[in-house]
């Protein structure tokens, strides 16, 4: 009896490793999606650091009607730098990649627009842009999320 529970015990071991659909660290084919993630990450971060450096500017250097505008875009660039931190390691697909550069090219340019227009008075055109690239981008990653 202990034998075959053992062994039954191993097999469901097996199964579960099928089971996981993780890019192997050494493999020199997956070692793009390796990279490709980190520099997500790495950028998702610098989001962040400078997500709060653009809140201290906004409560400290600039006067009230820019600071609405500033503090909209450090929000944005918080809350999708985290996401970007976060999800970069789950990347598993080239969908999930192009999703997250979406994501990307989508707040810098929504928060790039703000900040232009709050700072310098051009008119943000490309802020509609990155938010409709925002927009697209979580809608994106919900499919992701669904296919697995």
């Amino acid at each position: 009896m202990t034998s075959r529970f053992a062994s039954s015990k191993s097999a469901s071991r097996v199964r579960a490793d099928d089971q996981r659909k993780e890019i192997p660290r050494h493999d020199p084919i997956a070692a793009p999606h390796l990279i490709v993630a980190r520099l997500i990450a790495a950028a998702g971060a610098v989001l962040l650091a400078c997500a709060v450096a653009l809140a201290a500017y906004a409560a400290h250097g600039v006067d009230a009607a820019a600071q609405s505008g500033l503090y909209i875009a450090s929000a944005f660039a918080f809350g999708h730098g985290l996401a970007l931190a976060a999800l970069a390691p789950r990347l598993r697909s080239r969908l999930a990649i192009m999703v997250l550069i979406t994501m990307l090219s989508g707040t810098l340019l929504f928060c790039g627009g703000l900040i232009a227009s709050a700072l310098f008075g051009i008119n943000a055109g490309v802020a509609p842009i990155g938010g409709s690239l925002l927009i697209l981008a979580w809608l994106s990653w919900a499919w992701v999320a669904l296919r697995g």
